[in-house]
């Protein structure tokens, strides 16, 4: 399937969303967005994360809710559409980390919220709140990737406990981009590899 967007990154997310989504029985959210983390294309920091964010999130709970993709292909459209006006370094200049929001963009399409809903427009506002209290948790600077990260895990609690929707629970992530990382803040960071983990990969990376 091929998609009109923005940038390259952009249509590798919206195309291969859908494809995993045809191809696998059960698609596992946080798999899924680090999956998409590895295309060349996709910068170590950069917007294209806001989306990565809700189109990881809707294709893992569309496949279980047994949603068509025919309706995943339109609301990964909107979630892409919307996740334009989250602008970069958006955490630095307004205080809320892309990532978070784009689970908002997530919630709100999974609903079908609106500004005038009652019970739903507080679990949209609520997984960002969630998400945001526990990225304050670590100081800057920004990283893209350690905050998709704790958005991912924040939200895999709340789709079970608030929607009722069981994507899975990922125990530990380990980041493979640290090295891409100037700012990195090494072992601050909760998903910083171990030394053994590093001698591993720099192992493989020689062979």
């Amino acid at each position: 399937m091929a998609f009109y967007s923005y940038d390259t990154a952009t249509r590798y997310i919206t195309e291969e969303c859908l494809n995993i989504f045809v191809k696998k029985d059960f698609v596992q959210p946080t798999e899924l967005a680090i999956h998409l983390m590895d295309y060349p294309q996709l910068a170590m920091h950069c917007p294209q994360h806001h989306y990565l964010i809700p189109a990881s999130m809707l294709t893992a709970a569309y496949k279980v809710l047994e949603r068509s993709v025919e309706t995943l292909q339109n609301d990964l459209i909107e979630a892409m559409m919307r996740a334009k006006n989250i602008l970069p370094a958006f955490c630095g200049f307004y205080g809320s980390c892309g990532a978070a929001v784009g689970l908002g963009v997530y919630a709100s399409i999974l609903t079908d919220t609106t500004q005038y809903s009652k019970y739903t427009w507080s679990l949209a506002n609520k997984i960002v709140g969630e998400s945001l209290l526990k990225m304050s948790e670590i100081n800057g600077p920004r990283c893209c990737k350690r905050n998709s990260f704790i958005a991912l895990q924040v939200a895999e609690n709340f789709n079970r406990d608030e929607f009722g929707i069981d994507l899975g629970t990922t125990e530990s992530i380990t980041c493979t981009h640290y090295y891409k990382n100037k700012e990195c803040k090494k072992n601050e960071c909760p998903y910083f590899p171990t030394n053994q983990e590093i001698q591993s990969t720099t192992y493989s990376c020689h062979n």
